[in-house]
């Protein structure tokens, strides 16, 4: 039997954020290879909620549900442990097994997802 495994993919708007980022919270790239691992994986192939992760209601795709991965454990915080702020939103292709990071930031920095980036991206697929 072969195992199920997710495919990642960035956007260029990601990628920018991530950069931003990683300069503040050296951690980073780790975090989120132990994020992907530990929540995303879990959640979507095993079907193990850690309620890491809510779903982002009103946004309506045929393909793509956009979630919100909310515990996110990084070191460059420590003693925050998966309350560090650092939010990451993604769409979940679930027929593909793919998963497209949309934006990451920091709940000092912004309050909230940017929709108008989440509709744009939808608007392309």
């Amino acid at each position: 039997m072969m195992t199920k495994t997710i495919k990642y993919h960035e956007t260029d708007a990601f990628k920018k954020d991530f950069k931003k980022l990683s300069k503040k919270f050296k951690t980073l790239a780790e975090d989120i290879n132990v994020a992907k691992r530990n929540t995303i994986e879990l959640f979507h192939l095993s079907n193990i909620d850690n309620h890491g992760i809510e779903l982002i209601p009103g946004f309506n795709h045929d393909s793509f549900q956009i979630y919100k991965l909310r515990k996110f454990a990084c070191k460059a915080l420590k003693g925050k442990g998966v309350k560090s702020g650092i939010r990451i939103i993604y769409a979940y292709h679930a027929k593909n097994n793919q998963v497209i990071f949309l934006e990451i930031y920091f709940k000092a920095d912004q309050e909230n997802e940017d929709k108008d980036r989440i509709e744009s991206f939808l608007k392309s697929v």
